[in-house]
């Protein structure tokens, strides 16, 4: 096993008053060189948006964007006509393929929203652009991880034009649960959105990561209770 740890206090932080963002990876004004991807994972950024402000109308091309909600409502509008919002317990899934435009706004008026939104490379370039948006019920699991995204199509999971996988998981403290490798050859980006864990004798806690590669599964111990976000990702 190789491993890269990127602990939560080293990410870029950003406060523009309105948007407080986390980087896990370059990203606009935060830079640097040897945090710019994981294989062809590009961007993961940690977002608290402030009651009613948000992204205005923006665009994207060749990049698969999930978002994942961790508190609050994002509220979503874009250029193929999805409007609506996105809360807790939901996944959403852009391809912006040849181009599409978006907005994303708080969509309440006296709570912040909390976001995890990341950025995949595409396996294929300007494809038609595409939305789609599911709820996960982690209580069905517990203790195991949960595939949300998927590049094979199929019930309850979104398909992503890579070859990567999204899962997640809640799990008990002293727990263990171990997570199998699904295309030959990618890495994994773990990510601990909250708790503690040991990973190859890696300690993670709240907003900590590790990518780990050259393997075919990966245990962790749980030693407190946990929720983990691993990003199944193609190294090249």
């Amino acid at each position: 096993m190789k491993k890269i740890i990127h602990r939560a206090a080293d990410r870029g932080i950003q406060d523009h008053g309105w948007l407080k963002a986390a980087h896990s990876f370059s990203f606009a004004n935060y830079h640097d060189p040897a945090k710019v991807h994981f294989g062809l994972l590009r961007v993961l950024n940690d977002d608290i948006v402030a009651p009613g402000m948000g992204f205005g109308t923006h665009g994207h091309d060749n990049m698969e964007i999930v978002t994942i909600p961790l508190k609050g409502t994002l509220a979503h509008k874009d250029s193929l006509g999805s409007v609506g919002n996105i809360e807790y317990g939901e996944v959403q899934i852009m391809s912006a393929g040849k181009g599409i435009q978006h907005s994303e706004f708080n969509g309440s008026s006296t709570e912040a929203v909390n976001l995890l939104q990341i950025w995949v490379f595409p396996k294929e370039r300007n494809i038609e652009p595409r939305y789609d948006q599911i709820h996960y019920d982690l209580k069905k699991v517990n203790n195991s991880f949960l595939t949300v995204v998927s590049p094979i199509e199929g019930d309850n999971m979104m398909w992503i034009n890579q070859d990567a996988f999204f899962s997640l998981g809640t799990f008990d403290a002293d727990s263990k649960a171990s997570y199998k490798i699904q295309h030959p050859g990618n890495g994994a980006y773990v990510f601990f959105i909250e708790g503690q864990g040991v990973l190859d004798d890696t300690v993670l806690e709240h907003r900590d990561a590790v990518g780990v590669y050259d393997i075919e599964e990966l245990e962790i111990d749980f030693k407190k209770n946990s929720k983990v976000l691993i990003i199944e990702i193609p190294m090249q």
